[in-house]
């Protein structure tokens, strides 16, 4: 029982230090071989905390990642244009996340490995205490008024 305890104990500490110090950088979430991915991928993270409750009410969940502080939903490419993701979210551009061994906890019954960008980040907004804002653009409408 005992050994048991020491190996859980060292395996936390270890999934905790430093990236440089285990050899780190960042590494790519692998997306499993039967889902495609045609929109690119990045990454969303939160941490560890918000992940049970992010999962319990999102309409629609995709691949999630999560290792011992963050929990990493992807999304499609470019998911961060005009949205100003909350200072406790971590946005990764190709899915390369600061992680420690990162491992799928959920695969979706679709084909497709996306959660919903806008629905995700309201809920993020939500858990964290944010209130959501959007990036203003200013120009011309796509399409003229008649």
């Amino acid at each position: 029982m005992l050994k048991n305890a020491m190996n859980h104990f060292l395996a936390i500490r270890r999934s905790r230090e430093p990236m440089g110090s285990a050899g780190g950088g960042r590494v790519q979430l692998p997306l499993p071989a039967t889902l495609s991915a045609s929109l690119g991928c990045d990454a969303v993270g939160v941490p560890a905390r918000y992940g049970f409750r992010l999962m319990s009410h999102l309409p629609r969940t995709g691949c999630v990642f999560a290792d011992a502080e963050r929990w990493w939903w992807i999304v499609p490419a470019g998911s961060d244009l005009d949205l100003d993701w909350p200072e406790q979210a971590a946005y990764a551009r190709g899915a390369y996340v600061p992680a420690v061994r990162p491992r799928l906890i959920h695969q979706p019954d679709s084909r497709t490995p996306y959660t919903p960008p806008i629905p995700l980040f309201l809920m993020v907004c939500q858990v964290t205490g944010v209130t959501p804002t959007w990036t203003q653009v200013y120009g011309p409408p796509a399409v003229s008024a008649p």
